[in-house]
């Protein structure tokens, strides 16, 4: 059975050293969460997650959900966690209080999805979908919404689910055929049929909030034309508790390649009664709510998916004894070596976890931003943060997300012939993380997103903004002599970002073929980038920590190490991104549709 222990030590070390959370305790939620609450809420989430979760990933891949006469039943023991889950309270975390919730900071409930999402993936949504639910009906419900469903959400008792995709409408919601019709009572009726909708039907819990994107009978065409309905599977009663059986049915579940212990299927609406969630024809609005929260998880799943991989591929190449070794003065002995001492294998397990490392503070930065984006005092403050936001999270969802097959795939060649095999359990790690680069918007789409709309934003203050953060961590690091080829190396790929990004931004005012022809090659340098400024910040920190013999000494000359490779190894190859990124799209458009 695979392996999973929560990185606790690296969360932590993100949390107070990194993003100093310690300093925003006169902010609501920041003040009441000391180091003791820090703890508990670490090693607590550890546990549950390692002896709770966990030892359901491989068994519930392997028997799956069951769909029966539109019932779906969940793997076994699914049920059971499920309940200690709630019962612990590690549902709701960011919720308000003022609804069930625990009212924790979103970056320490995102450090809590980490590893939730480590321990079993398909497990993990049942939980973030909900989270993301309760989102959307908290900001853009009415009073009576917000009672009905909100406690409900918060404590686990009822779970959420997004309806958003139909047959002919994959990524493009103008295709969108759902309709909702009024009715007398103020309530409206909803006919059709989504597809790929995940966690709408199961048995984990007594209730399931759906929120249905559909189309009125005068709405104009496109997205403008879409509204946001709250259509649950039981309509509450007058005690607030589930009633009478909606008309919203799962007809069939499809046979995926991974995540199968999360039911993903078909949905028809046969006359289901809906309730309107925000503006009539201001869906899309309302839907981001969820979109732009549910895609910070799914950039947490690919990084959590990565480092679960990790973990198994560098005990397994502990382990396995392959190969004579290559050292002076050993090459010559007949016994086999671990193949850790392989300098491949290395590099690979190197690659892992520079990225892992990387991208968990600069998820975790993310998230702060979301946090200060909603609590800070001051306006623009928090229109900065909001940002800021707005321009990094179709970076973080794409580049985490194919980052997180990468390690995933190297995963399995560490492991060679044993992680094609399905007992290993490492092949699952690849199955379940793949979906991550298509849904909440492919990766293509947060390509596009980012140079169409994000370079741009608010007059292109976010992206200056951004661009400054990292030229003083840069002048900061120059202090020290030590820092010289790192602080080079990132100054040098800094030029490359600022460079193809004003190609960009002058193609999209005009031949925005060109730039989308460039644009993932463009959002991969954009990443490359932000995760290079990270990794200087945590090299700044731990040489400190070093110097002045505070800590754990292993962990900051492991963390300066893991620095140095992706100094040398990984943020190079921005050169290589800024040449593609600018390449335009005339060979990409050049063949006729009909010589592919």
């Amino acid at each position: 059975m695979p392996i999973y222990k929560a990185p606790t030590t690296d969360i932590r070390f993100v949390l107070e050293h990194v993003l100093n959370i310690a300093d925003y305790a006169n902010l609501e939620g920041f003040g009441e969460f000391g180091s003791d609450d820090l703890s508990a809420l670490l090693n607590g989430g550890a546990k549950i997650c390692e002896e709770v979760i966990q030892p359901l990933n491989q068994s519930g891949d392997l028997e799956g959900c069951r769909f029966d006469d539109g019932r779906v039943t969940t793997p076994e023991g699914f049920r059971r966690a499920y309940k200690v889950l709630a019962e612990g309270g590690w549902i709701g975390l960011a919720s308000d209080p003022t609804y069930g919730g625990q009212g924790l900071p979103g970056v320490l409930a995102e450090a809590f999805y980490e590893m939730l999402s480590g321990a079993n993936m398909a497990f993990s949504g049942y939980v973030e979908l909900s989270e993301a639910v309760f989102a959307a009906i908290y900001a853009h419900g009415d009073a009576a919404q917000k009672q009905i469903y909100l406690p409900k959400l918060a404590a686990g008792h009822w779970t959420g689910a997004m309806h958003l995709t139909e047959s002919q409408a994959g990524s493009d919601l103008r295709l969108i055929k759902t309709k909702a019709i009024p009715q007398d009572d103020g309530t409206y009726r909803l006919y059709g049929s989504k597809t790929f909708i995940t966690n709408a039907e199961h048995d984990l819990s007594e209730n399931i909030v759906n929120l249905v994107l559909a189309r009125l009978p005068d709405a104009p065409a496109g997205t403008r034309g879409l509204s946001l309905f709250i259509v649950p599977k039981y309509l509450a009663d007058e005690n607030g508790e589930p009633g009478t059986r909606n008309g919203v049915f799962c007809s069939s579940l499809e046979h995926k390649m991974g995540l199968r212990a999360a039911p993903t299927g078909v949905i028809n609406y046969e006359a289901a009664s809906g309730f309107l969630l925000g503006e009539r024809n201001q869906g899309i609005s309302a839907m981001f709510t969820m979109v732009n929260d549910a895609r910070m998880g799914v950039a947490l799943q690919g990084l959590s998916i990565a480092e679960v991989a990790y973990q198994n591929a560098a005990a397994y190449a502990r382990e396995r004894r392959q190969g004579r070794s290559l050292l002076p003065g050993n090459s010559q002995s007949d016994e086999p070596v671990a193949i850790i001492e392989h300098p491949d294998v290395r590099r690979m397990l190197l690659s892992m976890r520079a990225f892992t490392e990387g991208a968990r503070a600069l998820g975790l930065w993310v998230a702060l931003q979301i946090d200060l984006s909603k609590r800070l005092e001051n306006e623009d403050e928090r229109a900065k943060a909001d940002g800021l936001v707005a321009l990094l999270t179709p970076v973080i969802k794409a580049y985490f997300t194919d980052a997180g097959c990468e390690a995933a795939d190297m995963a399995i060649q560490c492991f060679g012939g044993y992680g094609y095999v399905q007992d290993s359990g490492v092949e699952q790690f690849l199955r379940d993380v793949r979906i991550t680069r298509i849904y909440e918007g492919t990766n293509g789409i947060q390509a596009l997103d980012l140079v169409r709309r994000k370079l741009d934003l608010q007059e292109g203050r976010p992206l200056s903004s951004f661009f400054g953060i990292i030229e003083e961590s840069i002048s900061a690091a120059r202090q020290d002599a030590v820092f010289s080829y790192e602080s080079n190396t990132l100054a040098r790929a800094l030029e490359d970002l600022h460079q193809a990004a004003g190609w960009m931004r002058d193609h999209t005012r005009g031949d925005v073929v060109e730039a989308a022809g460039g644009s993932t090659d463009f959002l991969r340098l954009f990443a490359l980038v932000a995760m290079g400024w990270m990794w200087m910040r945590m090299m700044v920190i731990a040489q400190r920590e070093l110097t002045q013999g505070r800590g754990n000494l292993d962990f900051w000359r492991a963390k300066l190490t893991l620095g140095r490779f992706f100094f040398r190894r990984m943020l190079p190859e921005t050169r290589l991104l800024n040449g593609r990124a600018m390449a335009g799209a005339s060979d990409l458009m050049q063949l006729s549709a009909d010589e592919f």
